[in-house]
């Protein structure tokens, strides 16, 4: 997309990036992140900024401060949801209004610094698809970064993503990816998963991770575990995982049996243990459970699906 500011003013056509957020509870924090941001544009030689501002039905006055920003900025768009989707479905519904170059993703609460932007843009110019800036030192706590940890090794396996590749909520897409990633319309979108559907055109850059400026994070440890969940929807290795346990389990069982009858033939008065009975019908059934739990979540999968369980809501709307 061209800018007509850069036309008017002879400096030649400028990419425009397209600055997505997910806001929630961020009324003290959203300005600093959008101007912060603006700011740091203006000092790049051909490139324009728009944002889009998605309200996901805060407790707090974060949709006036939107609105606000609104009115004294052309560039800046924003909407509020109907009830809390999460952060994911409100980045879904930015992606929607975003019009883009390049997207770029990142967090209301300056954690994700727009100081480090010009490295994430830097690095989409050398031809990727996919730029994630990727932390030199977490500042998270001990349970986020643990997290964080478990869901890097197991995205990794689950999505089959880049050898070395390691993702982030800080990001920058190309519009081809974006206007791809639009088109998923399962209500329960995880858009690191999404990118992995798209291109293998993906790189890191090192960044700088700053401190929450204000409050705490808004993922609870439930919020976490349903984000990963969604990982279902992209992959059919849990299923597999199963059935391989299923059947080395079951080699394994037969083995045994077969020792323990050669061993009965050898000792006829061998006693039978009751404990070590006890402990493999437990192994087992804990086994049956978990592979019933994983086939579960997948058809709940399908059936919020077919019951047309919707993405996102917009309820309002301001420059869009």
């Amino acid at each position: 997309m061209i800018s007509t500011t850069d036309e008017r003013e002879g400096r030649g056509p400028s990419r425009l990036v397209s600055v997505v957020i997910s806001c929630y509870n961020s009324e003290r924090t959203i300005r600093e992140v959008v101007e912060l941001s603006m700011a740091e544009f203006a000092r790049m030689d051909g490139y324009d900024c728009e944002f889009v501002l998605v309200d996901d039905c805060s407790s707090d006055r974060t949709f006036e401060v939107i609105r606000q920003l609104a009115d004294e900025h052309p560039n800046v768009r924003g909407a509020s949801l109907m009830r809390n989707f999460g952060q994911h479905n409100g980045l879904m519904c930015a992606m929607h209004f975003a019009q883009g170059d390049y997207v770029l993703g990142m967090d209301d609460d300056l954690q994700t610094h727009p100081s480090q932007i010009p490295a994430l843009i830097k690095r989409m110019e050398e031809g990727f698809d996919l730029v994630y800036g990727c932390y030199r030192e977490s500042l998270n706590g001990s349970l986020k970064r643990f997290t964080s940890w478990l869901n890097k090794v197991t995205s990794n396996k689950l999505l089959g993503r880049p050898e070395g590749i390691r993702a982030s909520n800080f990001w920058v897409i190309s519009s081809q990816v974006k206007d791809q990633v639009i088109r998923y319309a399962n209500y329960n979108p995880n858009v690191d998963a999404l990118f992995t559907r798209m291109t293998r055109r993906v790189a890191n850059v090192t960044i700088e991770h700053h401190q929450r400026a204000y409050g705490s994070s808004g993922y609870t440890l439930a919020k976490l575990a349903r984000l990963w969940l969604a990982y279902f929807n992209y992959t059919v290795v849990p299923l597999r995982i199963v059935s391989a346990v299923g059947v080395i389990t079951a080699g394994v069982g037969f083995f045994a049996g077969v020792v323990t009858v050669v061993r009965k033939v050898l000792n006829p008065g061998m006693m039978a243990g009751w404990a070590s009975t006890i402990c493999v019908l437990l192994f087992f059934f804990g086994l049956v459970l978990l592979t019933l739990g994983v086939i579960g979540e997948y058809l709940g999968n399908i059936v919020l699906s077919i019951n047309s369980t919707p993405q996102f809501i917009v309820r309002d709307k301001v420059n869009l």
